[in-house]
């Protein structure tokens, strides 16, 4: 009968200390995070909760350990204790935000994109979850998604320079050429010194002067050839019309070719393309 009970005040005894350390684990890991010293706050967290005992702790505490977490590059432990921030309605807004951030640190595209949106759902200043989520959508290939991020970016007026930019690329790998033309509009209206959005604009409308070129190019080669091949003559109201065609296209290339030079004076393709129509005007 002894022996039980000294087994039982032992084991009592056990559990009092488990309680005492986790309580000091605790303050040891608060004076560690305020320090940066993240990696030994996580550490000293883990142990401390593993061995709670009867220390009653806030629920709080998960959104530090999981913020020392992140902090100490532990993406999954983290994710794990924004879940417990976030399920008791610890610092929601921010732990929501955090566990986006560990989610795209971790490669994981579709889950860190269904993240963010639930921050910015309850975010206060969306703009640079936006601009995240934007980026993280844009390396993994999502580009519809990578566009809406960024629009939404800028019209928070959160990096907008870049915002513009990256909407811009997304809608281009979508091959969706207006929308794309348009937003580098707007960027280089707002942004004129900026040299990504303005060039990338000039060699937009290079392409549509080379295509009005090659327009003119064909009436007038058409012309010519039903010269070679007799059935008009120079002088014929014919031959007169197409090369009068003709011009209009070289114009209209050349106008919007100055446009690209505007935009980007050393573009060499724009100022060899206006030469060429210099020629014919």
């Amino acid at each position: 009968m002894r022996r039980i009970l000294l087994g039982i005040a032992l084991l009592l005894g056990t559990f009092t200390v488990f309680a005492q350390d986790a309580s000091e684990l605790i303050n040891q890991a608060q004076e560690a995070l305020t320090a940066k010293d993240y990696a030994k706050a996580f550490a000293l967290y883990e142990s401390a909760m593993s061995n709670l005992g009867d220390v009653q702790v806030d629920d709080a505490i998960n959104f530090n350990i999981g913020f020392a977490a992140f902090q100490a590059d532990k993406y999954d432990a983290a994710v794990k204790y924004f879940d417990k921030a976030i399920a008791a309605d610890a610092n929601t807004a921010t732990a929501k935000e955090y566990k986006a951030n560990a989610l795209a640190k971790m490669d994981k595209t579709d889950e860190a994109i269904a993240a963010y949106k639930d921050a910015i759902a309850v975010s206060e200043d969306p703009g640079s979850l936006n601009y995240n989520a934007g980026i993280v959508s844009y390396k993994g290939k999502m580009y519809a998604d990578a566009a809406e991020f960024f629009a939404a970016a800028d019209a928070a007026g959160y990096n907008s320079e870049n915002a513009i930019y990256y909407q811009a690329m997304a809608l281009r790998k979508l091959d969706k050429d207006a929308e794309y033309k348009a937003v580098l509009v707007v960027g280089a209206e707002k942004f004129p010194s900026n040299d990504k959005i303005t060039g990338a604009l000039a060699n937009v409308y290079v392409g549509e002067g080379n295509d009005l070129y090659k327009k003119g190019v064909e009436i007038l080669n058409g012309a010519n050839a039903q010269v070679t091949a007799g059935t008009i003559t120079t002088t014929d109201e014919a031959y007169t019309k197409a090369v009068s065609d003709s011009k209009v296209e070289f114009q209209a290339a050349y106008d919007i070719l100055e446009k690209a030079l505007k935009l980007d004076a050393g573009n060499s393709n724009a100022q060899k393309l206006i030469d060429a129509c210099k020629t014919v005007l």
